[in-house]
């Protein structure tokens, strides 16, 4: 925990049964990574982090139907189909998925790489910060003609997480009011979503004005500046929104963000929390107001995504520059920079780097 990332030689086991090897050509770093990185959230180390990646089929393991030279993206959550949440509809939430990764190793538990015959942990099924990645294949999902490697990554882990969060978890409709709170590379997939289900208006929230200019320029109707209060920047939002939101999408993280989301809502509106607090973190909400105004808080993981339908459909939208989801990269590294772009991405700067592992960035 801590500790500087190091670009070294691993040993990368063969793909056994149902599992496909991976040439990866680009990865997003994402603040789930950081998390690792400073503690907030347990990883088994030492460990190769990254877990929104894209790339090529080299190899395959029996079992798979996967033909090699296939353009992939990956899925950090290879539901199992079986299990009480995936019968229920809700793949997202599958618990053999979740108690497995915890393990860092792939579904069995174990791991495919290693150092000098000692075992090196894998990050979310995928250690997507690498050239070669060995993945269950049921973290697969084939990119369509016409998608950079770049673009297709970033669907992997924040784009779904975002337009997911308004399109799956809250259902919004055209018309319904929306705010984002966070404007980071979620955040600004929250407002993509938002912007393409024809929601209106769209407040976004965010401490930086340059994040709020871009937000406004990708279709956001209002721009609030936080305020450094929860209560003050919810009124903020209330009045720019004509009297609060129906859904208030929180991609921080931050409590104080999470109230604001909730008291920025309307009548019967909801509080859509996306973002990963500290595990001891607690939310304190005006519990007067949610019998009396039907006020809800959802929980959003993954954005209620189905990887298998939404990466797809997501990819159409962008082939079809009903997306743009390349403005959400903000800069493009080689591996052995990779601790300029956490640089970057602690001192909130810029949207998503994406890291060229075919090694061409300059």
């Amino acid at each position: 925990m801590g500790a500087p990332l190091a670009v070294t030689e691993l040993d990368l086991a063969p793909p056994a049964a149902d599992e496909v090897l991976v040439r990866l050509r680009a990865s997003g770093l994402c603040h789930s990574d950081l998390n690792a990185i400073d503690g907030t959230a347990e990883t088994p180390c030492p460990a190769v982090l990254g877990h929104e990646g894209a790339g090529v089929v080299e190899a395959v393991g029996p079992g798979v139907a996967l033909a090699p030279g296939t353009p992939v993206v990956l899925s950090w959550l290879p539901a199992c189909g079986e299990c009480t949440e995936c019968r229920r509809g809700l793949p997202h939430l599958c618990a053999p998925a979740w108690s497995a990764m915890t393990t860092g190793g792939l579904l069995d538990g174990t791991p495919r790489l290693s150092r000098d015959g000692e075992p090196i942990f894998h990050y979310c099924f995928l250690s997507s910060f690498a050239e070669r990645a060995v993945v269950p294949s049921r973290c697969c999902v084939a990119i369509p003609p016409g998608v950079p490697f770049e673009v297709a990554a970033l669907v992997g882990c924040a784009v779904t997480t975002g337009t997911g969060a308004v399109w799956r978890t809250a259902g919004v409709r055209p018309g319904e009011r929306v705010c984002v709170i966070g404007c980071g590379g979620v955040g600004m997939s929250a407002v993509l979503g938002a912007v393409a289900v024809g929601a209106a208006p769209i407040v976004a929230v965010d401490v930086a004005d340059e994040k709020l200019e871009l937000a406004l320029s990708l279709g956001a109707t209002d721009a609030v500046r936080w305020t450094g209060n929860a209560e003050e920047t919810a009124e903020l939002v209330v009045s720019a929104s004509g009297g609060g939101v129906d859904y208030a999408i929180e991609a921080t993280g931050r409590t104080e963000a999470g109230l604001t989301a909730f008291l920025s809502t309307r009548p019967r509106g909801a509080a859509v929390l996306i973002g990963i607090p500290r595990a001891d973190a607690v939310l304190s909400l005006p519990a007067g107001q949610i019998p009396r105004k039907e006020r809800r808080v959802l929980g959003s993981a993954y954005g209620s995504a189905r990887p298998e339908r939404d990466f797809p459909a997501l990819l159409d939208l962008y082939r079809r520059e009903r997306l743009p989801l390349d403005r959400l990269i903000s800069a493009r590294l080689p591996l052995d920079a990779i601790e300029q772009g956490f640089g970057a991405l602690r001192a909130a700067s810029g949207l998503r780097v994406v890291l060229d592992l075919d090694g061409s960035s300059a």
